[in-house]
């Protein structure tokens, strides 16, 4: 979260005045970029729990009198503090700040440069695999960035026949199938299958006893729960190289956004499960690294879900259209919907996405 623009008096009684931003995104915590640790005061301190904040700081604000020392205060006081950017000419590393964040749209470290140094280190705007693997050999460990949407897809861990099933299963979930065809279909993808048990027997469900046929996991999810959790377990098939999907979370937030946006207009049920499937589908190009409108052909969706998918049309395409690219005024007027309900929208889609990916 960039506060570096300053207003902090503002901004953080604003997003940590109540509980609800920290709750929604445990067990992860919050790494706030700031560019004068000056603007720290005692009363907004007291809104950041040190074991949940971590602080990304400008480099730069070394040069002034007394920054080092208010910054070793803070890592005193339990907070976690990053140094961001190059350090001032002529002022050395404090020895409590080791860990670095750097924005790296433009480039990387040399390799191995941050593994002697403490970490863990950020690496900020990574917007392509590439760059993703030189970060990672130059020693960070968390990312953030579009990278996750530049993964490759489509590639020689799916073959075709597995992608025919993956485009049969997803049509006999849009046209609410018996769950035995369900059940056929998944017994011929052991990848799927593994995900699928591999949830329900989760503390997700909490069960007493191993769940370990497809007949106890469909009756332990419930048919609407299990359309769900298919509709992104789709994402969770493991890589080539054994590495989860990282379009998993993203279709899980846009799908949990766009479920309780529709939820708070008062839609019913069966309309807050396609705001979901909306949601879920919107990266299946990605995922099979196919054109939209060939998945769609072999998909009998509702059309204004179909209008939604394909060009971004309808009250559903406006909101998926608002969920990709982040609000501003105008994309929020034409979705219609206010900063407010935008922001708790956000909050229930982070903590959602956060649940799948722990119990995927």
């Amino acid at each position: 979260m960039d506060l570096s623009a300053g207003k902090l008096a503002e901004l953080i009684p604003a997003l940590f005045g109540a509980p609800d931003l920290l709750a929604a995104i445990a067990p992860l915590d919050c790494v706030l970029l700031l560019s004068d640790p000056a603007e720290l005061t005692p009363p907004l301190l007291n809104l950041l729990p040190p074991n949940r904040i971590v602080f990304g700081v400008a480099a730069a604000a070394l040069a002034a009198e007394g920054a080092a020392q208010q910054l070793a205060a803070l890592a005193d006081a339990g907070y976690r503090v990053m140094l961001d950017g190059p350090l001032p000419p002529g002022v050395a590393r404090p020895a409590k700040l080791r860990a670095v964040t750097l924005r790296c749209r433009d480039g990387a470290p040399p390799n191995a440069s941050l593994l002697a140094v403490f970490g863990p280190h950020l690496a900020r705007e990574v917007d392509s695999m590439a760059r993703f693997e030189e970060c990672e050999r130059a020693g960070f460990t968390w990312f953030s960035g579009d990278y996750p949407l530049a993964t490759p897809t489509g590639g020689p861990a799916e073959d075709g026949s597995s992608r025919r099933r993956i485009l049969s299963l997803l049509a006999l979930l849009a046209t609410d199938a018996d769950s035995r065809d369900i059940e056929l279909l998944l017994k011929q993808d052991p990848a799927l299958s593994f995900h699928l048990l591999k949830l329900v027997n989760s503390a997700a469900f909490a069960v007493n006893t191993a769940i370990t046929g497809y007949a106890q996991a469909i009756a332990v999810l419930g048919r609407r729960q299990l359309q769900r959790w298919l509709q992104l377990l789709l994402y969770a098939r493991g890589n080539a190289d054994g590495l989860p999907n990282l379009l998993l979370p993203l279709a899980a937030l846009r799908a949990g956004q766009l479920e309780m946006l529709c939820k708070r207009d008062g839609g019913e049920r069966d309309e807050q499960d396609l705001a979901f499937m909306t949601g879920a589908f919107s990266l299946l190009d990605r995922l099979l690294g196919m054109p939209m409108a060939e998945i769609l052909a072999d998909l009998p969706l509702p059309d204004h879900v179909a209008a939604a998918l394909l060009h971004r049309e309808g009250v559903l395409g406006r909101r998926l259209l608002l969920a990709e690219r982040g609000p501003d005024a105008a994309l929020l007027d034409a979705a219609g919907i206010d900063a407010a309900t935008w922001w708790q929208s956000q909050l229930h889609a982070h903590h959602w996405a956060i649940q799948v990916g722990r119990n995927v």
